[in-house]
């Protein structure tokens, strides 16, 4: 279980409130106007910015001492993180030895991660020579890899178009289902969070609220995803 505590995060005068719980396995969307705080929230449950209050719990156990990559976490950002003079292979490599001195077996778990999202026999190539929809399934190969127990996704597929990135999202939900993975999906569209996300976390005024089921928070939405949303829109129809 992922409790957030009586957090409290600050970023010069910015400040952003939580305190609610998610599950093992869960699929959560967080929502909200551009500013928000959906970015900072992951920013702090990654570690890159230290709570002004409260605590992030992960199994009970304060993620407060742990760096950024000692966190049981993996995230993927808009830009992918791949390294552009490295081999599509050697970044996902990255995710299991930063010194990329693979092992036969870990070589062989690298094959088998770009077969499993569709980028068999792509390992030699570099990212410049990927398509938007190749490059984020390497980035999402190199989360399988890593297996962590916690995936914060920080609108990786932005840049995708309509059917690229609900493929892309599907494939997620596979990945995290194999992982028993809890993803915590920033977006800025209602539909991702129709397509992918159980729960949804409304951000706005400076609190994440506690998780709602996400048909229903879009088919009765508080007054702030309201006026988000624009009046009289309703994604759930």
């Amino acid at each position: 279980m992922l409790h957030l505590d009586d957090l409290g995060l600050a970023q010069d005068d910015f400040r952003l409130e939580a305190d609610w719980s998610l599950p093992e396995a869960a699929r959560v969307a967080l929502i909200g106007p551009s500013g928000a705080g959906k970015s900072t929230l992951l920013a702090g449950i990654a570690g890159f910015l230290p709570p002004a209050r409260g605590r992030i719990l992960w199994q009970g156990r304060d993620l407060a001492p742990l760096a950024p990559g000692q966190r049981p976490l993996s995230i993927l950002f808009q830009d992918q993180n791949l390294f552009p003079h490295l081999t599509l292979a050697q970044n996902l490599g990255l995710g299991l030895r930063p010194d990329l001195r693979l092992s036969a077996a870990e070589k062989t778990r690298v094959e088998q991660a770009l077969e499993r999202v569709g980028l068999a026999g792509l390992g030699p190539r570099r990212p410049a020579a990927l398509s938007g929809g190749q490059a984020s399934r390497a980035a999402l190969a190199r989360v399988l890899l890593r297996a962590r127990p916690i995936l914060l996704l920080d609108e990786p597929f932005a840049a995708l178009g309509p059917a690229l990135k609900g493929e892309m999202l599907d494939l997620v939900a596979e990945v995290a289902a194999e992982t028993r993975a809890l993803v915590l999906m920033v977006t800025h569209d209602p539909q991702d969070a129709l397509h992918f996300a159980a729960l949804t976390v409304l951000v706005a005024e400076g609190r994440a609220d506690p998780p709602q089921p996400t048909a229903a928070l879009f088919a009765a939405p508080p007054p702030a995803l309201a006026a988000y949303l624009g009046t009289g829109k309703n994604p759930a129809r």
